[in-house]
């Protein structure tokens, strides 16, 4: 990760800039934020931090919140800036975990960490399943009513689009989660066939709508998802 230390002014963020795809690493940016792959612990836990509140954890109903359910863990973390890793940790016993690299997996969903391009803080985050093109993601309490889930869903269907191959890319919700449904909407997904009924992490069945996108264009490579390889 390069961190830019260019300021247009006192108050200008310093921001991630990191490079271009590779090695099951992915970097793409829509208008107001910057989505890559994570650097550090520190993108992981604040990004899973900002989906831990209540009011996120309605419709995502994780299995095992861990600490995150406190209150007094989980709104420190969702403050930290990239930049703070290893740095101005809330529990400064755990600063060297935040600041390990993190490696990125075979096998594993693609995970994008949003920044916000005006301010720095952390956004929210998207996954994304390679085998089953199924995305989700969630945002951070202070990025909620800004319309920057459709830039999140739009994000999620570049990276399945122009950096996986994906010709398509699905999302289920909640259908009392309309906030989830315009995004969708709004970000190009249209009504896909999908199982009526889903069972969250933590057990609890809700019903289900699905929607898809589809590559308006030859779906794509970049380097950091190369093709696999074919037999001779």
């Amino acid at each position: 990760m390069i961190w830019s230390r260019l300021r247009r002014g006192r108050a200008a963020p310093r921001l991630p800039l990191p490079g271009g795809c590779g090695q099951r690493r992915h970097t793409l940016r829509t208008e107001r934020l910057l989505l890559y792959t994570p650097e550090t612990q520190l993108d992981l836990v604040v990004c899973r931090a900002a989906g831990a509140d209540p009011e996120a954890q309605r419709w995502l109903g994780w299995d095992d919140l861990g600490v995150m359910a406190d209150a007094g863990v989980r709104e420190p973390l969702v403050l930290l800036l990239p930049a703070d890793a290893g740095v101005r940790p809330p529990v400064p016993a755990v600063s060297r975990l935040l600041a390990r690299p993190f490696e990125p997996g075979p096998g594993q969903a693609h995970i994008l960490v949003a920044v916000r391009l005006d301010d720095g803080r952390y956004a929210g985050c998207i996954e994304l399943a390679p085998g089953t093109g199924e995305t989700g993601g969630w945002l951070a309490p202070h990025a909620r009513g800004l319309g920057l889930g459709t830039e999140l869903f739009r994000a999620a269907a570049l990276l399945g689009h122009d950096h996986l191959g994906l010709d398509s890319v699905r999302a289920g919700y909640e259908p009392a989660n309309t906030a989830s449904e315009q995004a969708l909407s709004r970000a190009g997904f249209v009504p896909a066939d999908g199982p009526p009924r889903h069972r969250l992490d933590n057990g609890r069945v809700i019903d289900a709508r699905w929607l898809r996108h589809t590559s308006p264009t030859p779906p794509r490579h970049c380097f950091g998802s190369p093709p696999a390889a074919t037999a001779p």
